[in-house]
């Protein structure tokens, strides 16, 4: 089975190898490269975090990128110097969309400024993936980053391809509701685990209250068609988020959730996907 890691992160980050390490891989190039083919990933898509002015990211060839505005380059005050940097990378093939970080820079995806940025999005017909649900520091903050509020963005800016990232961890019931009223709002499944889990069905049995839940919310959907595999790399172990998206996810699905949908929503060429 081919499978797209549609979300991840990549670099040299002294916070990247500790987490690395703790998930039992090693934050380098040629390492998620040895993983990526033992696993059976033809491609990943990494979730920037550049200055955008960096209109030239050095990312290896199995490896495709978001171009970011997290909290560290982004505010509103310089978006419109920003914008023509922006549409450089989106003219790239190899940048397959934006990401952004709400919860961190503290703004709501819906306010009117961010237009420029979508309309850029729809002329080159690309997806802009937004961190929802929790926080990886207690100085973000949650209202910002609550799925709910992908509601309003979707619904004033329609032509836009929303993805929301971490399906809204935990809030599942609301970011559920997101999606089956917006038809324009994908998810990934990244983020939901981290580390290495030394037993693998204890953990189920242990997280049986989190797991019955999200199963339950993607039962209710349905909707198969607009969730991507993501493993936030290099927070968990590839090997783990493999087996957990299995358990979450139908059987008759996984071809779709693990690598069809990324293809569609992200534009991706297959004929480019191998590693």
């Amino acid at each position: 089975m081919k499978i797209i890691d549609a979300h991840l992160h990549f670099g040299a980050d002294a916070y990247f190898d500790q987490i690395a390490r703790a998930a039992q891989h090693e934050n380098s190039a040629e390492h998620l490269l040895e993983q990526y083919r033992a696993r059976g990933l033809v491609h990943g898509i990494v979730m920037g975090n550049l200055p955008v002015e960096d209109v030239s990211p050095d990312y290896p060839p199995f490896l495709s990128y978001c171009v970011g505005l997290d909290s560290r380059i982004f505010d509103f005050e310089h978006l419109e110097a920003q914008l023509p940097f922006l549409e450089q990378h989106l003219q790239r093939d190899c940048c397959r969309g934006i990401k952004l970080y709400p919860g961190y820079s503290s703004f709501y995806i819906y306010d009117e400024r961010l237009a420029p940025i979508y309309e850029l999005a729809v002329k080159y017909r690309k997806p802009v993936a937004v961190h929802t649900g929790l926080t990886a520091t207690d100085q973000a903050l949650l209202k910002y980053s609550h799925p709910l509020v992908m509601d309003e963005a979707a619904t004033r800016f329609r032509k836009v391809q929303f993805v929301m990232c971490h399906f809204g961890e935990p809030w599942f019931t609301d970011a559920a509701a997101v999606i089956e009223k917006n038809p324009n709002v994908a998810a990934d499944l990244s983020g939901l685990l981290e580390g290495k889990i030394p037993d693998f069905e204890a953990f189920l049995q242990k997280k049986h209250f989190y797991i019955e839940r999200l199963k339950g919310w993607l039962e209710y959907l349905d909707s198969y068609d607009r969730f991507m595999f993501g493993t936030d790399w290099p927070l968990a172990n590839l090997g783990d988020y493999i087996a957990f998206t299995k358990e979450i996810i139908p059987e008759e699905h996984w071809h779709e959730v693990f690598y069809e949908n990324a293809v569609r929503i992200y534009g991706l060429d297959p004929k480019t996907l191998s590693v």
